[in-house]
């Protein structure tokens, strides 16, 4: 693995000129690698951080990888990682004029991580320098702990499988003084309207009050006007701590609980357990977005190379090539989902609605099918709706949004099906539906979505740990449950208890009928390393 040389390095600043010239951003810092497949083989496990904690799993994938390699040969062309500066990585077989494709490639999948809200958490950390740090951190407890410290990270890496992280990246991304509680919001909202149901008139006043402190003073006007407030209702800050306490209470995900309560973990032997679960923890909260903005990400970088290298000189004499490697990216998989393809079409998509006026209620009101072909307004803000898309919104959004019937048909989408021909006796693809929500309901399945285990408190009691699943339509994996639930059993230091929902199968589906399942309550419960189970 080395830099990239001179030559190729001017080329990539001049792409990034033609790429800020576009409305693309991002910082002027970047570092760019050659690398081989065996590189690439040898970093794919660990998210291609070099400086990633090893763990004993990472060379297992690598094993696998190999293995995968010797039967299917192929050539990744590149990759690249949200740090500061960002770094990518690119195949020493790769031509240049690739390379500048490539590059316009790269530098749109920065500028997503740069721009997005998602990413906000990580725009002010270099990952790789905090991942270097932690895995001297893991390598020093190994030194004093052995074994322990790999069984640790099993178990914390186990709980992090089944932990989603949403509402912990909800609250990184809204800042405390936006937050529904809020002091202000409670006063003009709670307090005056209902508590002393005063005018409309003199809460207008008071605002006007407020805005003026702010006018004279932003950083102190917080403080004079509730000091004010205070002399003139006594009851008000009794009457906003009360609800504070009666609020929702704050969903915490079940690594994070085990940091603040387990009682084992807060021995003092053991705090070095915390620190690892805090690495793994991490780890998964930095790396969580781009896992929900897949099929955005990547449709947007397939967007900008597409449009930037087809306006680019250095394109002449490579068109064909570019072609064979563009649809080879981009086109659309009939059986499964290629999150290139179905990205950059729903931009594309939303580009032309947005340029035509058709993003509007009058337009999704019209029933007339000739009268929605010829709507044209032409508003023209077709790249000011693609930013905005960019900007704000993960995968499910972006396809529960804009996935209707009117994109199934501009692109022929379908969902597949299979069935069994008893007399060839082979496996038929076959179109099983052309309707929108069905398309949109097989990508929405296909997104990222890990069970939901929470911590039912109320059933929790002395050491003992009662966790509970919520149901989806999709049952746990039973084969991992004993092995998962013995390493909360280690990291909780007492009994656990899982309740879940399990489909039994009562009759199998005969050539003329469905089967016939049933939805079961099940608790498990992991004691001294041994598992039981029983029906509720």
């Amino acid at each position: 693995m080395k830099l990239i040389d001179q030559k190729t390095k001017a080329i990539m600043e001049e792409c990034k000129v033609r790429a800020r010239d576009a409305g693309l951003s991002f910082d002027n810092e970047t570092l760019e690698y050659i690398v081989t497949n065996k590189d690439m083989l040898d970093l794919s496990p660990k998210v291609m951080i070099p400086t990633l904690y090893d763990y004993w799993v990472h060379d297992v994938e690598v094993l696998k990888q190999y293995g995968k390699y010797k039967l299917y040969p192929n050539n990744p062309y590149e990759t690249v990682i949200n740090t500061r500066p960002a770094i990518s990585f690119y195949n020493d077989n790769n031509p240049d004029w690739m390379n500048i494709m490539i590059f316009y490639h790269v530098l749109g999948h920065i500028d997503f991580f740069q721009n997005s809200i998602l990413f906000e958490h990580t725009w002010n950390d270099d990952f790789a320098g905090q991942a270097l740090a932690d895995k001297r951190l893991i390598e020093s407890l190994r030194s004093r702990h052995g074994r322990w410290v790999d069984y640790s990270l099993e178990f914390a890496r186990s709980i992090d499988n089944i932990t989603g992280y949403f509402h912990g990246l909800s609250r990184n991304n809204i800042p405390a003084e936006k937050m529904p509680e809020d002091k202000l919001s409670y006063y003009f909202d709670v307090f005056l309207q209902e508590e002393k149901k005063l005018s409309t008139n003199n809460i207008y006043k008071e605002i006007s009050r407020y805005n003026a402190l702010h006018d004279q003073n932003p950083d102190m006007a917080g403080s004079m006007f509730f000091s004010d407030v205070k002399n003139k209702y006594p009851e008000f800050e009794a009457l906003y701590t009360e609800s504070r306490k009666s609020e929702k209470k704050e969903y915490i995900d079940l690594m994070q609980f085990l940091l603040d309560n387990s009682p084992i973990l807060n021995f003092r032997k053991n705090a070095w357990m915390k620190s690892v679960m805090a690495v793994v923890r991490n780890t998964s909260l930095y790396f969580a977005p781009q896992i929900r903005s897949k099929i955005c990400n990547e449709g947007w970088a397939s967007y900008w190379h597409d449009k930037l290298f087809r306006m680019d000189d250095r394109i002449k004499g490579h068109e064909v090539g570019y072609a064979r490697l563009n649809a080879g990216v981009t086109s659309i998989s009939r059986v499964g989902l290629n999150p290139y393809a179905i990205g950059l079409r729903l931009l594309q998509y939303i580009e032309d609605l947005a340029d035509k006026g058709k993003l509007n209620y009058r337009y999704q009101i019209l029933r007339n099918s000739e009268k929605r072909d010829n709507y044209n307004t032409n508003a023209g803000l077709g790249k000011d709706a693609i930013f905005d898309i960019r900007s704000s919104f993960t995968d499910f959004m972006l396809i529960n949004t804009f996935v209707d019937q009117d994109f199934v048909d501009m692109y022929n989408l379908f969902v597949v099906g299979q069935r069994y021909n008893q007399q060839r006796q082979t496996v038929e693809y076959y179109v099983k539906s052309r309707k929108a929500e069905d398309y949109k309901k097989m990508l929405i399945d296909s997104l990222y979505h890990p069970p939901v285990i929470e911590v039912d408190e109320s059933k929790s009691g002395g050491e003992k740990l009662y966790l509970k699943h919520q149901f989806e339509g999709k049952q746990l994996i039973k084969d991992f449950v004993p092995d998962v639930l013995m390493g909360i059993e280690y990291l909780w230091g007492a009994e656990v208890s899982l309740e879940t929902t399990e489909i039994v199968l009562k009759r199998p589906a005969t050539p003329n009928g469905t089967a016939k399942k049933e939805l079961r309550p099940v608790l498990y419960t992991m004691k001294g390393r041994k598992v039981s189970k029983k029906n509720l």
